[in-house]
């Protein structure tokens, strides 16, 4: 599937006319961003309503923290987290994606109602997971990911971090493909964040069109991130809390709508629904001056090629020739 030109489509889920907007509940304890706030299943799903009210399109349920540093749950523990959100918000009418990188809870949660899985493993942690996934012909995200992280960011070290991130996730895919789930049913994500210093984290950002050659739809989600934090440093160097990078995370939003991406992955969407709608109109306009440039010179082509060469012209032009060919001679209407 080529996508060179628009965003892309994702089978077997809406479409829309413009990067669409992933809200994320996370129902942890944990969360580098907004752990324990709805760890409360009423409150979750009370939150997840909330996001689409705000301008989510769809909403990611995610029961395990994914953090450097951060212990595993086990199983049992995310799917009592997990499924009654995922249950709860379907039964609202809510496009609802699951953040796992179980089979079973990615099993449990596409028949409790969620239509997409979203794996920062890429299917890597779970072997169960890509042979699950194809089975019910749910849409897949892959993402970067270098495995888990113990005793600090020791995997991220690139010599050019766009090229290799574009080839891992190019063999990456090959291999869910392979695995039985179809190619426009597929996602990318380049795991801003995972195994990747602030400074890969901006260069991936700057080359998304390079992700794009890879022919799937492109999730970015960069919301609150370190890198975010790392620009927004004052002049002590000090990061702001997370809480306080939404604005930064509403620009970066903006920034990869234009470059095509499908959808941003964001915990405070009202703004970052904003952004990306100011985007489209931008780019918008952009289309429709480009086209309307193209008439005009469709226009000026045209003129040129049915013109004849030293012809008068309506107006009255002279050196006409006349009917029986003597170039020159005025008509009975111009004679003096």
């Amino acid at each position: 599937m080529s996508i060179e030109r628009g965003r892309g489509q994702v089978a077997g889920l809406p479409t829309w006319d413009r990067c669409a907007v992933m809200g994320v509940v996370n129902v942890t304890p944990d969360s580098f961003s907004d752990g324990g706030r709805w760890f409360d299943t009423t409150a979750a799903v009370k939150h997840g309503l909330g996001l689409v009210t705000e301008g989510a399109d769809l909403v990611d349920v995610g029961g395990e923290s994914t953090r450097p540093g951060a212990t595993r749950v086990d199983e049992a523990e995310e799917l009592k987290r997990v499924i009654p959100v995922v249950r709860g918000l379907a039964s609202e009418g809510v496009t609802v994606s699951v953040d796992t990188m179980r089979a079973s809870v990615a099993e449990q949660s596409l028949a409790a109602g969620a239509v997409l899985v979203n794996d920062v493993s890429g299917g890597l942690a779970d072997p169960a997971m890509i042979p699950a996934v194809a089975a019910t012909g749910a849409p897949f995200v892959v993402m970067h990911w270098r495995g888990f992280l113990e005793g600090g960011n020791v995997k991220g070290t690139y010599e050019n971090v766009v090229s290799e991130v574009v080839d891992e996730l190019h063999a990456r895919v090959e291999a869910v493909l392979a695995g039985g789930i179809a190619p426009d049913r597929i996602v990318v994500d380049p795991g801003l964040g995972f195994s990747k210093d602030p400074e890969h984290d901006l260069m991936l950002l700057a080359h998304l069109d390079r992700l794009r050659e890879l022919g799937h739809p492109l999730l970015v989600a960069a919301s609150r991130k370190r890198f975010l934090g790392r620009v927004l440093a004052g002049a002590e160097g000090a990061p702001p809390p997370a809480r306080e990078r939404d604005a930064a995370t509403a620009a970066v939003s903006a920034l990869a709508a234009q470059q095509g991406a499908w959808a941003v992955r964001v915990h405070e969407v009202r703004a970052t629904a904003d952004a990306v709608r100011v985007a489209r109109a931008v780019e918008g306009a952009r289309a429709a001056g480009a086209r309307t440039a193209g008439a005009r010179a469709a226009g000026s082509r045209t003129a040129e090629e049915s013109g004849t060469s030293g012809a008068p012209t309506a107006d009255g032009a002279a050196g006409a020739p006349t009917a029986d060919g003597a170039a020159g001679a005025p008509t009975a209407e111009g004679a003096r």
